[in-house]
């Protein structure tokens, strides 16, 4: 099947400092393009694939696993590693899932971590049925376009096929095992009003992995597709400041820029947090 237009793969080749981003379930690169194309004109390296089954109908997704959708993630990971001294990772929602296990396993060769509304688990009735409702039903409604920014529209499938979803449930599973492992420091950054994943998923994550150097940020005015929506330009700068600390001298970044960010872990009230508005 061809690739819907706007669900295209992204790359951009630019300095030594290479950017993975990792978009959502069901979803597309069309999610995270502007994150992309922002990141690029700043003089980054970034690489924003197409995940197996995704960008064409959601009957291809029935023939993926998360294997699959990891295998690319990680693939592009490694050319990126062989083509940059220093290289980050970034995801949103389920990809902050991919970004997390490519941090679990890859350790020091990733510099940092940026979480954009990460998932963590399936959630309702649905998530303890799916081994058997995936065998009677194919699909149930979509999840895209959670946002609440009028006349935008995420490019995602209208149907969950409910076989790649129980693998997206095993997926998570793994993931939350290996998030001790993560060690890397991280900025995850999530949205209060979210439709799709909640905000218990944010916690968990924070509460599991070993990163010491942690700022979490509250996205106020946006819901689950906060890259879409009127939070995207604070992801933007954000994470692009946070490649400027950890990666001083990187193309389009000011040497320190955002070090009054560095060390300690950040949660609501504390230091290192900060809220949207």
């Amino acid at each position: 099947m061809p690739v819907l237009p706007g669900a295209e793969p992204y790359r951009h080749d630019g300095g030594d400092v290479g950017v993975l981003l990792c978009h959502g379930f069901t979803g597309s690169p069309q999610s995270l393009r502007p994150w992309a194309e922002f990141l690029a004109e700043r003089g980054l390296t970034v690489s924003l694939p197409l995940l197996p089954g995704h960008g064409t109908r959601w009957q291809d997704m029935q023939v993926t696993s998360w294997q699959d959708w990891y295998a690319e993630v990680d693939r592009e990971l490694r050319t990126l590693l062989r083509q940059c001294r220093t290289v980050f990772v970034c995801g949103l929602s389920m990809g902050g899932a991919l970004t997390l296990r490519l941090a679990a396993r890859h350790g020091d060769a990733i510099r940092g971590v940026v979480l954009v509304n990460p998932a963590n688990k399936v959630h309702g009735v649905m998530a303890h049925a799916l081994p058997v409702v995936r065998h009677l039903v194919p699909s149930t409604n979509g999840i895209a376009s959670d946002i609440a920014k009028e006349g935008v529209k995420e490019l995602g499938y209208d149907r969950v096929p409910l076989h790649a979803a129980h693998s997206l449930r095993r997926f998570f599973q793994v993931v939350d095992g290996e998030l001790p492992q993560v060690t890397q420091p991280v900025l995850l950054l999530h949205s209060p009003q979210d439709h799709v994943v909640p905000a218990a998923d944010s916690a968990r994550i924070l509460g599991r992995i070993s990163s010491t150097d942690v700022r979490e940020i509250l996205l106020e005015q946006s819901y689950h597709v906060a890259t879409l929506d009127h939070d995207a330009e604070r992801i933007f700068e954000e994470s692009h400041a946070f490649i400027g600390r950890l990666a001083p001298g990187a193309a389009g970044t000011d040497e320190g820029q955002g070090a009054d960010q560095a060390g300690g872990v950040g949660v609501a009230g504390e230091k290192g947090s900060t809220t949207g508005g």
